[in-house]
């Protein structure tokens, strides 16, 4: 990149970066693009390793229930899908849905943020409010 294309980082060393496909193999994101696509999802999806675990992960008694990690994250993927419909523009959606744990259903919110990837091409990170 050349000084004249820098603009306000022209003095600025870049130190370091992470992509989000080195977040896919580190497993910091999951991703549930093939699933989102099914879900009528169009854009590569993406779910924070605190979501599948604490979200798409059933525990054994949601296991004895009949729950699974697939109609868990059909689930997350169906509500975020409904939600974006709603949606009237902006990067970032808040949308909640029921989730079992410890045999108790609790209503848990989740942000879903729409931005570029690597290519810049658009991507969806799907992840708990306090996360980025």
């Amino acid at each position: 990149m050349t000084t004249e294309n820098r603009g306000l980082f022209e003095s600025t060393e870049l130190i370091y970066s992470y992509s989000r496909q080195q977040a896919l193999e580190d497993g910091v994101l999951v991703d549930a693009s093939e699933m989102a696509k099914e879900a009528g999802i169009k854009f590569p999806t993406a779910l924070t390793r605190v979501v599948w675990a604490d979200i798409v992960v059933p525990d054994k008694i949601a296991q004895s229930h009949g729950e699974s990690i697939q109609g868990r994250l059909w689930d997350v993927l169906w509500m975020f899908r409904v939600a974006a419909r709603a949606n009237r523009g902006g990067d970032t959606i808040l949308y909640r849905l029921i989730a079992t744990r410890g045999g108790r259903q609790h209503t848990r919110e989740l942000k879903a943020v729409c931005g570029p990837g690597d290519t810049a091409a658009p991507v969806i990170t799907i992840m708990l409010p306090d996360e980025d």
